[in-house]
This record gives structure tokens, C-alpha cells and sequence, in this order.
């Protein structure tokens, strides 16, 4: 009677008081922990369980315990995921809205702009997008960003009538700013950029922090801002292909995964290498590894974790790249084993402007010593100050009273603090006492730099790993003996002998770049020897191999056979 009066159990109870008194639990399928998190869920179990007196009792509450912590972290995972793609499909649409805007737009201005031009169905046109926040520099780096438009000029004028460019700059906009910027790139580099080609400019200026004194940031705290800026720069206008001419893969976290962007780049210099990390690994300090770390194992095992971590996100990052065009030997190798899942990985040597320095002559010049380069702290400026005391030093008799030799120190300052570092440096050559034979000369214009090029006789760099260095061809170019660092790309691809001979010197110490100049400008001079001028003339040569000319052909050849503009 009691049965037939009972209620009937519930479904679901039903199935909770049998899940609940069974000794074992169902396998999951979908997903399992990894086995090494298994044991440390039960220890976690173990310790925080209360514990009852009966021990099945006790096990059978720590089987229950484990399998509610797998369905919470597996549920989490699956949240996470799901969040993930609902937001990448959001960002799509979204994206992808305005970019059939900035094509409609683009191909109003240039109709506006043209009344002659054909008219370009929006379904064909293509826009392409170059990230270069400082474009208005003066900089190797943005020589490489105004050859490869026009690079895209030449495209444009041999058929590819479809294609719209744009650059995304941090500069104020202003009623003159293409016609004052134009300006600046044809007296800076002699590169004209064609007038015909649709070429538009994107001011991120309201993004960006324009304070006088720039702060100092690490890695992650970059990075995080320049994937923010490319989310600026996305909204205002969104290409088909995305082109980063700066080096901030991160970037391609916005352009790539969120607007659907063909991804390219040029990289100058990798953000973190394997060299940084024997660096830090060897406690050996640096501008970049600052003495207080090296002095201690605690904070240098620390950051080699920040580094390998960095390093990491780096390589996956800059692995959803289509086309990556690198600089130099140097940079192929870095690049090649930190992206290892990227694709159409080439060398393209950035254009160096050897042409109009070739007609200087070889013979009657002057005993200068030449440095050229921005007063950046990585350039170390301090070891040719060094050095250039050391010559003296050690040979007085040469260097002082029968040549009366001179070092000069020719660069531009990006603020503030290089201006601080030329004024310490200013402070080193007094202590050195060679203030009278050192020229600091501050950015001064192309043609006055070209009359140093052409009088000195020596020209000297300094950095350690140098990604390519342009100054270092420009001096070959213009028939300096050039003494470089003995790394990087002056070590692989720049001073690497040429026809079997020498092209210039290579050295790492003070006292290596002391010797080298004694016998690049005192030494041929004392035997009367001619080996100097032989070197001059191969130099001159062998520079022929980074021209505006190979670099036009390299650039067009690399996105024309990885098909990156077609769509």
C-alpha cells in the first residue's frame, strides 16, 4: 500500500541519487584534463576536504570533488572558446562594413580628383594599407616605406588601375600635409612618388601620446599599444591587404584574426632574438639590459622567463603573416626560427641611394674620420668616442701632428633624450680630452651630409648587431674605407668580401677599431701603399648590390609571386 501511495521519483532526481551513490563517475569524452593536472585536483582535494570518519564515505566524496573541478575547468575552457569565436565573427562583420565604406569613399575622391579616370567597380577595387606612424621621418625605415609606394606606382601605371593606397600616420592632418610631405620624401631620398597613384593618409594623431618626453615602456606595454593604435586605424578604414613596414607584428592580431586583413610585412629588426636572450642568459650588461639585473640571478632568471614568454607570442603572432620580406642574412635567420609557420619568407635588401654618390671623387680626401646615424643608444656613439681617443693615444706622432685627424659625428636627434645623450656624449669626449679633434654635426640637411661623404676618408659604425645598415653602403657607395661591427648584417651581407677581396674592416673592441683606422687612414699613406684606394674602388662596386634599382625589382617580384594582391 505504501508503494502504491508513494509519489512518483522525478526524472531528474532519480538520475542525481544514482549519479551520486555510484563508486566510479562516467569519463568524459569531449574533453579530458591533461594527466598532469589530474594529480594536482586530487591533492587539492585531498587537503581541503573535510574528513569523514566512514572511508568509502571519504573516498567517494573526493571522486565527486574531482569530477565537479573537471567539469568547471572543461565548461570554462568551452566558455572561453565560444566567447572567442562569437567575438572574431562580430569583429568580421563589423570590419567588414567598413571596409565596403572606405571603398566607396576612396573611389568617390579619386573620381573627384580625376574626372578622367575610369570609373573602378567597387566589388574590384583593392585597397592596400601601409602602418607606418612615422612616415614623416627621415629614417632607413621610411626610405624602405616610400620605395615600396612607389613600387606600387609602377604597378598602378603598367594596369592595376584597381588598387588604392593608404598610410596610417600619427601626423596632425592639415590643408598642405601631402603636398609639404611630398616635398620632404623628393628632397630626403630623391623618390618622387607618382602623382597618378590614389594615395591617401589615415591621422591616428588623437591615438597617440604626443608629450614632449616619450615614456620608456617595456615589450608587452609597446606592443599593447600599437595593437591598439592598428584598432584605431581599423575603424577608420579597413584594407585587403595590410602592409607593416615598422616591425610591430602584433598588429596582425587586429589586421589578420579580427578584420580578415592579408597580412605583409617588412621587417627591419625582429622585436626580440635569440641573441637578447644570450644576452640576458650571459648576464652581459647592455642599453637594453640594464647592470642593476645582470647583478643578480633572481631578477636575470626572471627576465629571461619575460623574454622566452615574449619571444613565444612573438613567433605566433608574426606567423600569420602571407609575405615577409626581411632586410638582411641577420634577420632571414632570427626571423625564419622565431616565425616558423609563416610563409613566403624572402630577403629584400632595403634601397640604399648609391647612384647619386658614385660621382664623388676617390682621391684627395680629407682626414676624417665619418659616423653616421641617428643618436640612438643602441648605436653606441661612446665606443667610437672611445676608440677614436685610443688612436690618438696610441699613435700621437701620426695622428695628431703630421694628419691632424678629426672625428665627425654626423646624425639627426628624435627628442629629448638623444639630446641628453649628445649632450653626454659631448661630456665623454672632454673627460676623453679630444674635444678638439671630435665635430658633432645635428640634423643637418641631405646635401650637407652628402659634402661630408664626400670629403672624409674613413667611415666608422658601431653597433652590435646591426639588422642591415644603410649608412654603412651609403659610405661604401661614396668611397669611405668603412670600418663596421663585426656582427649582424655588416658581418653577413654588407662588408663580406667581394671578387674574393676586402670591402672594409670589421671589428668589436676599442682596441680592434683603434687598429683598424690607424691602417684604413694613416698606414697606405706611411708605405705608400695603394691597396687603401683598390679597397675604395670594390667597395664602391660591390654597394651596387642594395641600389634603389634592386630593391624595386626585389619588392615587386615578392608580392607579385605570393599573390598577395590578388583577391
Amino acid at each position: 500500500a505504501d508503494g502504491r501511495n508513494r509519489r512518483k521519483e522525478p526524472k531528474a532526481l532519480k538520475t542525481y541519487n544514482a549519479l551520486t551513490h555510484q563508486k566510479s563517475f562516467p569519463p568524459i569524452s569531449l574533453f579530458r584534463l591533461p594527466s598532469d593536472l589530474s594529480p594536482l585536483l586530487l591533492t587539492l582535494i585531498h587537503t581541503h576536504s573535510p574528513s569523514p570518519q566512514n572511508g568509502s564515505n571519504t573516498y567517494e566524496s573526493k571522486e565527486k570533488m574531482y569530477y565537479f573541478l573537471q567539469c568547471l575547468v572543461l565548461s570554462t575552457i568551452t566558455t572561453i572558446l565560444l566567447a572567442f569565436i562569437v567575438t572574431v565573427i562580430i569583429c568580421r562583420y563589423h570590419f567588414h562594413t567598413i571596409r565596403k565604406q572606405s571603398i566607396a569613399t576612396l573611389n568617390k575622391n579619386s573620381q573627384k580628383k580625376d574626372q578622367n579616370a575610369a570609373t573602378t567597380n567597387d566589388k574590384n577595387s583593392l585597397i592596400i594599407a601601409f602602418y607606418h606612424p612615422n612616415c614623416s621621418m627621415g629614417g632607413g625605415g621610411e626610405r624602405v616605406l616610400w620605395k615600396a609606394i612607389y613600387v606600387l606606382g609602377d604597378l598602378y601605371r603598367a594596369g592595376m588601375t584597381n588598387i588604392n593606397v593608404v598610410v596610417y600616420t600619427k601626423d596632425a592632418p592639415s590643408k598642405s600635409y601631402k603636398d609639404d610631405l611630398f616635398q620632404h620624401v623628393k628632397s630626403r631620398f630623391s623618390i618622387t612618388v607618382p602623382p597618378s597613384l590614389p594615395l591617401s593618409f589615415v591621422h591616428l594623431h588623437d591615438s597617440v601620446d604626443t608629450s614632449e618626453t616619450p615614456k620608456r615602456q617595456s615589450m608587452i606595454a609597446q606592443s599593447a599599444e600599437t595593437v591598439k593604435l592598428a584598432w584605431k586605424a581599423m575603424n577608420k578604414l579597413t584594407p585587403h591587404v595590410y602592409i607593416d613596414t615598422t616591425g610591430c607584428a602584433f598588429t596582425f592580431i587586429v589586421a589578420k584574426l579580427l578584420a580578415g586583413c592579408t597580412v605583409a610585412a617588412y621587417v627591419h629588426y625582429p622585436t626580440i632574438s635569440t641573441d637578447m636572450l644570450s644576452m640576458v642568459f650571459e648576464r652581459r650588461p647592455s642599453y637594453n639590459n640594464d647592470s642593476k639585473i645582470t647583478a643578480s640571478r633572481i631578477t636575470t632568471c626572471i627576465k629571461l622567463i619575460y623574454y622566452t614568454i615574449f619571444a613565444i607570442a612573438y613567433g605566433i603572432v608574426g606567423s600569420m603573416s602571407s609575405l615577409v620580406m626581411v632586410n638582411s642574412t641577420w634577420t632571414h635567420g632570427h626571423i625564419q626560427f622565431l616565425w616558423r609557420l609563416a610563409s613566403n619568407l624572402c630577403i629584400v635588401y632595403p634601397p640604399c641611394d648609391t647612384k647619386s654618390l658614385e660621382d664623388l671623387p676617390l682621391e684627395n680626401r680629407k682626414d676624417i674620420i665619418l659616423s653616421i646615424g641617428q643618436f640612438r643608444p643602441e648605436k653606441d656613439h661612446a665606443l667610437q668616442l672611445r676608440s677614436f681617443a685610443l688612436l690618438l693615444k696610441k699613435y700621437p706622432d701620426d695622428t695628431k701632428k703630421t694628419w691632424n685627424v678629426k672625428l665627425a659625428l654626423v646624425g639627426s636627434c628624435r627628442g629629448p633624450d638623444d639630446e641628453q645623450r649628445v649632450e653626454e656624449l659631448r661630456n665623454l669626449s672632454a673627460s676623453l680630452d679630444i674635444s678638439d679633434s671630435v665635430e658633432f654635426v645635428l640634423n643637418r640637411p641631405y646635401p650637407e651630409l652628402r659634402e661630408y661623404l664626400g670629403r672624409a676618408s674613413v667611415g666608422i659604425h658601431t653597433m652590435w648587431n646591426e639588422h642591415f645598415g644603410i649608412g654603412v653602403v651609403e659610405m661604401m657607395a661614396a668611397g669611405l674605407i668603412t670600418i663596421a661591427h663585426n656582427s649582424g648584417g655588416p658581418k653577413a651581407d654588407i662588408l663580406a668580401p667581394f671578387k674574393g677581396n676586402m670591402t672594409g674592416y670589421l671589428a668589436s673592441t676599442e682596441e680592434e677599431y683603434a687598429d683598424a683606422m690607424y691602417e684604413a687612414l694613416v698606414e697606405s699613406k706611411r708605405t705608400g701603399d695603394d691597396s687603401n684606394m683598390k679597397m675604395r674602388q670594390l667597395a664602391r662596386e660591390s654597394s651596387s648590390r642594395f641600389s634603389d634599382e634592386v630593391f624595386v625589382d626585389s619588392f615587386k617580384h615578392a608580392i607579385v609571386s605570393s599573390k598577395i594582391l590578388c583577391r
